[in-house]
């Protein structure tokens, strides 16, 4: 592992791709501490305490937790990079949606790199309007909060110039974000947007662990430290079960024997060999969990304002109470939901006829299975059945946080980095930044990260 950190700092253009990521990393988390102006910071420390003791929470409060932890931005803190690059991925999915019904944008994607910078474009275009949007709610909320998190009197007189203001600071912040994203695209290592993403979860740690440490004790049974060694050792078994369970359903694979066809010219006779097609066994990555996450928070929205409108309706007050994190119909309805958009997703991105007619058109097939139609059929039975799996596991991921903050009495804050998104991305992200760097490593002949000199051992994925 050391000789593999060393060999790194040997290649020149490594080094640099390194360094320049590490830089570019370095102005995210500096502008991530730069306030918008005329905003009560004091006040935001004051909710955000509130919601370490949970002692918050309402729909807004986990609107905001939830786009924090995936955006990597700070709404919470209330900075100039508050929206984080939410914008820009909604965008991004909203794009790739439409590639599946949009003739056009269909014809653009199977265009090769000329086809995917025109989609970069627009996706680029389509971010300031989502900016826009985004910010003008979260500076209508700080306006509509008791007291409002306005700092000067000058600004609370003048809603137009803060709400200006508010917006200009957020947008900017979202855009150098994403340009920011795209020089380490360019010029660094790794998917800048996905670092950015990660840089923004992990910088939560240090916090996490200090919160942690602040509400233990040797009993346990204070109120103001509720946790004892016993959940400390719970929570160490629990993040080392589910990271090596999410590296193992990350690289899960279904490899498919495919055969290629011989071709006979004169006396020679080419092709016959025999190779592999993956299937992944989580196909839809993240996707799912924020798709369900995200629909998640309107139903809370939804029964907690019906609930001030209604106070003494008991049907609407059990709802209200049933919507709420931890709650066992919450859940089911998440898990439910995770596994819809688990198999909404694979439909969309996975395409068997297409690929079944591209391994036809390279003289490929399937033992057994005759091309086309057949080859189709099997290839989308299979993933229906690998995704059942990839589904449960994305729910299991998805549910142990909350089941830890319910169950335990532990702070979201501390369970959010057992599961859910954040940790999906953060070893998802791990892994590619990994395997990139051992590409190069191997390129020039230097062992990979698990040892090896010349590539003897590399990462693989998991075949089932």
């Amino acid at each position: 592992m050391f000789k593999t950190l060393i060999n790194i700092f040997r290649v020149p253009e490594l080094r640099n791709k390194v360094l320049f990521t590490l830089f570019m990393l370095m102005i995210y988390r500096i502008g991530y501490h730069v306030p918008i102006p005329g905003v009560d910071q004091d006040h935001f420390k004051q909710l955000a305490d509130a919601q370490k003791q949970g002692g918050d929470n309402s729909a807004a409060s986990r609107i905001a937790q939830y786009v924090s932890l995936f955006s990597g931005g700070s709404l919470s803190q209330s900075t100039i990079f508050g929206l984080g690059v939410m914008p820009y991925i909604s965008a991004s999915i909203i794009f790739q949606l439409l590639g599946t019904v949009v003739p056009s944008l269909e014809k653009l994607q199977k265009e090769g790199e000329t086809g995917r910078k025109k989609i970069q474009e627009w996706t680029r275009y389509a971010t300031i309007p989502l900016c826009i949007v985004q910010a003008a709610f979260w500076i209508t909320y700080m306006r509509s909060t008791k007291p409002p998190l306005v700092q000067t009197e000058f600004m609370y007189n003048s809603p137009t110039t803060f709400w200006i203001m508010g917006v200009f600071s957020l947008t900017a912040g979202c855009v150098f974000l994403m340009w920011l994203g795209e020089q380490i695209d360019e010029y660094g290592l790794g998917n800048g947007i996905s670092l950015i993403i990660l840089a923004g979860i992990v910088g939560r740690m240090p916090s996490a662990l200090f919160m942690l440490w602040e509400m233990t004790s040797v009993s346990g049974g204070d109120a103001s430290h509720p946790i004892s060694p016993g959940k400390i050792g719970i929570l160490i078994f629990s993040f080392v079960f589910i990271i090596a369970g999410s590296i193992l359903i990350t690289q899960a694979q279904r490899r498919i024997p495919v055969q290629q066809a011989k071709l006979t010219r004169g006396r020679r006779v080419y092709g016959g060999s025999k190779q592999y097609l993956p299937l992944r066994v989580n196909h839809g990555g993240v996707m799912p969990i924020i798709f369900a996450q995200s629909l998640m928070l309107f139903p809370g929205v939804l029964f907690g304002w019906l609930h001030g409108l209604f106070p003494n309706n008991a049907t609407i007050q059990f709802l209200n109470d049933e919507f709420k994190r931890g709650a066992l119909i919450y859940i089911l309805t998440e898990v439910v939901m995770i596994y819809f958009f688990a198999y909404f997703w694979t439909t969309v991105q996975f395409q068997p006829k297409e690929m079944a007619n591209q391994l036809r058109d390279y003289g490929s097939f399937i033992p057994g299975l005759r091309p086309g139609k057949r080859t189709a059929d099997y290839l989308e039975k299979v993933m229906m059945r690998i995704t059942y799996v990839g589904a449960a596991f994305l729910c299991i991921i998805a549910v142990i946080p909350t089941a830890l903050n319910t169950w335990l009495s532990i702070p979201f804050q501390i369970t959010a980095f057992l599961g859910g998104t954040g940790l999906l991305i953060v070893v998802s992200v791990a892994l590619d930044m990994v395997q990139r760097i051992e590409a190069n490593l191997l390129m020039r002949n230097y062992g990979g990260f698990l040892g090896g000199e010349g590539g003897t051992k590399r990462i693989k994925g998991r075949q089932y």
